[in-house]
Formats: C-alpha cells, structure tokens, sequence
C-alpha cells in the first residue's frame, strides 16, 4: 500500500523534471547548445538553477522541491552572491 501511494505521489514530478532536462538540453547558457557563447557558465551558482531543481524536486518531491526551486531562481540576480548551494 505504502509503495502505491509513494508512486501515485511521484507520477507528478516525471513531467515536470522531463521539461526540465528538455530546457538543460535546448536553452540553457549552462548545459545547452548556447554552452558555445558562454564557455565558463552563465549562472552564479553551483550547481546550476535547473540542476538544483532538477535534483531538488528529485529527491524531495514536487511539493518540497518546486518552492526551494523557486527560491533558488529568485537569488539568481545580478546583485546576489551566487556560490555553491547544494540541494
């Protein structure tokens, strides 16, 4: 029973960590094709914003992980620190 529900809970993360491997893929400065116009990254922190929520909403679930993502995005700024922030 509790194997069911663990995965009835994890069925609406699978789309959502797909359109993130999509945006890594297609758009993203850091793991994409526009990798060749910004050799040393483009985002301030490490890991990236979309591989922090990639793990993020991984391992803790869409409910835990989407607002610790979102807050990651926000810090992501021109006047923040940036650094390493893992998961």
């Amino acid at each position: 029973m509790k194997k069911t529900l663990n995965f009835l809970l994890s069925l609406p993360r699978i789309p959502i960590l797909f359109l993130i491997k999509l945006y890594q893929k297609t758009l993203s400065p850091d793991h994409g094709l526009l990798k060749v116009f910004f050799p040393h990254g483009f985002c301030r922190f490490h890991p990236s914003c979309s591989e922090y929520g990639y793990q993020t909403i991984k391992n803790r679930g869409l409910i835990r992980g989407l607002p610790k993502t979102i807050w990651r995005v926000l810090r992501c700024n021109p006047w923040g620190k940036g650094g390493v922030d893992w998961p």
